[in-house]
């Protein structure tokens, strides 16, 4: 059968955003480069195996500027003008202002603050019978934590707040999309008005430094650095929000894994590489973000024309059993892991040095402090955000014993 014939069954397609897993494996079995094709929206090109995958991560022959697929990427109008959606020398300018925030060795002195708060978040919920523990943990958490980083001041580090960044990837009904843009323009005119004020919080703060970049040296443009702010109040929340509640949602699925983790036994792995295999398993991005292709790329004997979307499949390749042993399983002992949840090459996460240091803190205390716990629904049931590019779960309700 000709290659551009086949398609995934449907029922495989229609159940994708609660469980991709039996989508990417038909896909990586049978149509490895596979074109999807929607009414009114572009053709994009689906690449699901490994290897394919982490060397298009790295090909320059796939651009990250959206202007060549007008309309495509989504998101608030005049924000998408930040280092994920550029080229060279774009992106390394832009990425080299943001970079010294996330060296691994400034974001470790986070460390004490992250403990802190996760425990305060927790003291919170102690007396708690139910708990949702998105709403309740992962997302001030892991909040709190970028905004600690970008100098954002508390009275901005609110629920409110994260809904509508949420709500500009993820509507749920809750923030219209329209208002939601209007209210984060505002935040963001407010964020970058309170720098060049003088406002310079305790921490690291970053955007104060992005902001005296740009009218210092022009190192940044004014749409840059709104763009940069968004891009890093978003996306330095939202990755690691899924990261714990995907991985705590393993943990509970696979009870003799989660055991190895809690201070009542003595641990048999590192905490470091059970959270790379947590990565792996449920990787908070499902999609690698926005690419299309600048030159003819041939692909398993097909072309992808100059112009068309290209989807990396990151949550595909991390089950790909031509590069993990037994993908489908859990192993919080797997070792090597060369997952590619952060990405790969000039692109690579920068915030992942931050999101490790939260899970390493975040799963053994909830594991040991929550105590028996169990999914308040089951599994199957659980809602999980709608959004092209992140995998995370609207909530995860949990009750004890």
């Amino acid at each position: 059968m000709p290659a551009e014939t086949v398609y995934p069954p449907a029922h495989l397609s229609e159940a994708r955003a609660r469980d991709p897993y039996p989508y990417f494996a038909w896909l990586r079995h049978n149509a490895p480069a596979h074109v999807e094709r929607r009414p009114g929206r572009p053709a994009v090109w689906q690449v699901s195996r490994y290897e394919d995958v982490r060397a298009l991560l790295t090909d320059p022959r796939l651009s990250k500027d959206p202007d060549r697929v007008p309309g495509y990427v989504p998101g608030p109008a005049g924000l998408n003008r930040h280092l994920v959606h550029a080229d060279a020398p774009d992106h390394t300018r832009l990425r080299t202002l943001v970079n010294s925030a996330f060296v691994p060795r400034r974001i470790a002195l986070l460390e004490p603050f992250i403990t802190e708060t996760a425990h305060q978040l927790l003291d919170q919920v102690e007396n708690h019978l139910y708990l949702d523990l998105i709403t309740e943990f992962a997302a001030p958490l892991t909040f709190r934590m970028i905004c600690a980083i970008l100098g954002v001041p508390a009275h901005l580090d609110t629920a409110e707040t994260r809904d509508t960044l949420m709500a500009t990837i993820s509507p749920t009904g809750c923030v219209s999309p329209g208002r939601a843009e209007r209210d984060l323009h505002s935040l963001l005119d407010a964020l970058i008005a309170g720098k060049r004020g003088g406002h310079a919080p305790d921490g690291i703060d970053l955007l104060g430094a992005l902001v005296r970049a740009g009218d210092e040296s022009g190192a940044i443009t004014e749409e840059e650095l709104r763009s940069t702010a968004y891009l890093l109040l978003l996306v330095g929340h939202d990755t690691t929000m899924n990261l714990i509640g995907n991985g705590m949602l393993a943990l509970l699925r696979h009870p003799g894994q989660a055991v190895r983790l809690t201070a009542q036994h003595v641990p048999d792995v590192p905490v470091a590489t059970a959270v790379e295999e947590l990565l792996r398993y449920d990787s908070p991005v499902r999609d690698a973000t926005f690419r299309c292709a600048a030159e003819p790329i041939r692909l398993h004997g097909r072309t992808i024309a100059v112009g068309e979307p290209v989807s990396l499949l990151i949550g595909s390749a991390n089950r790909d059993a031509d590069k993990f042993p037994d993908p489908d399983r859990l192993d919080l002992s797997r070792t090597p892991n060369d997952h590619l949840a952060f990405g790969y090459g000039p692109h690579f996460c920068i915030g992942a040095a931050l999101a490790r240091l939260e899970a390493t803190v975040a799963f053994p205390l909830l594991l040991e402090r929550l105590g028996p716990v169990r999914l308040a629904k089951p599994a199957a049931e659980l809602a999980w955000r709608p959004a092209r590019v992140m995998r995370g779960l609207a909530a995860l309700p949990l009750i004890r014993g």
